[in-house]
């Protein structure tokens, strides 16, 4: 089973989200746990408080650090009762970049995966000194809180357990699953506006439609993300595609990169 405990001010907007599509589905199956944290339930003063103004002035206040330390011992002592351990994970704009192979191993964990959720200005730096935490970023922008980005690890790594998608071959014909975009897909009805489906999705042949899906998965990392190519050893059947969408002019003629893959 897949456990997440997630440490926030705001447990209130991480619940909903819990409650709909594949991750309710994960939790009624029970491979997947998602547990809310009050960070407010882990201070000692009658009015819960979990900030503070920052040492050397500026603006905005800090997360003070008792209630997050408390909490996270409070969860660790709980995992030991129970011969588990924990992984401590806080998404920050410090962290590397989350990637699908990211959101692999975090399926695949079996320790209680504990997401801390920041807020206001930031957290006191003795959290990250007593915890050390792994820092992961979902992009160069700055959000008002940690709880959205949690809710992004959560789906990101139950959709990849074994039953909680309605489909399992859902997840292996994704984005980034083979380092390539999804090919484009269609459904009823046939024509829309005067657009319709590629034939070749109509005939019924598997083999076609296989090499049209790959075809168009490559054209369309080659376009719109070529970053996700470069360096890459292309496979004889790959490299007769990509030659195809060449000679069809729907790419332009790339360079050759020391590693034997493509520079777009």
């Amino acid at each position: 089973m897949l456990r997440f405990d997630v440490l926030t001010l705001f447990p209130d907007m991480v619940a909903p989200v819990l409650a709909h599509s594949m991750l309710k589905r994960g939790q009624e199956k029970g491979l997947l746990t998602v547990k809310g944290h009050n960070l407010r339930d882990f201070t000692a003063d009658r009015h819960k408080v979990v900030d503070d103004m920052p040492y050397g002035g500026g603006a905005g206040m800090v997360m003070k650090a008792e209630p997050i330390l408390l909490a996270v011992a409070a969860i660790r002592h709980e995992a030991q009762a129970s011969g588990e351990d924990i992984r401590m994970m806080f998404p920050t704009p410090h962290g590397r970049p989350f990637t699908q192979d990211h959101a692999r191993q975090l399926a695949d964990e079996r320790r209680r995966i504990v997401i801390l959720c920041g807020h206001y200005e930031g957290v006191d730096e003795r959290v990250r000194m007593a915890l050390a935490p792994e820092e992961v970023s979902l992009g160069d922008y700055v959000l008002t809180g940690g709880e959205l980005p949690a809710l992004v690890l959560i789906d990101a790594a139950a959709r990849l357990v074994p039953g909680v998608l309605g489909d399992p071959v859902s997840a292996l014909e994704e984005s980034f699953v083979d380092a390539l975009l999804e090919y484009p897909q269609y459904t009823r009805p046939a024509e829309i506006g005067g657009i319709g489906v590629p034939d070749v999705l109509l005939s019924g042949h598997h083999e076609a439609i296989r090499l049209w899906r790959r075809k168009q998965a490559l054209r369309s990392t080659y376009v719109r993300r070529p970053d996700l190519l470069k360096g890459r050893i292309f496979t004889k059947e790959d490299q007769q595609l990509l030659d195809e969408l060449m000679s069809e002019g729907l790419l332009t003629a790339p360079t050759s990169t020391p590693g034997g893959g493509l520079s777009p």
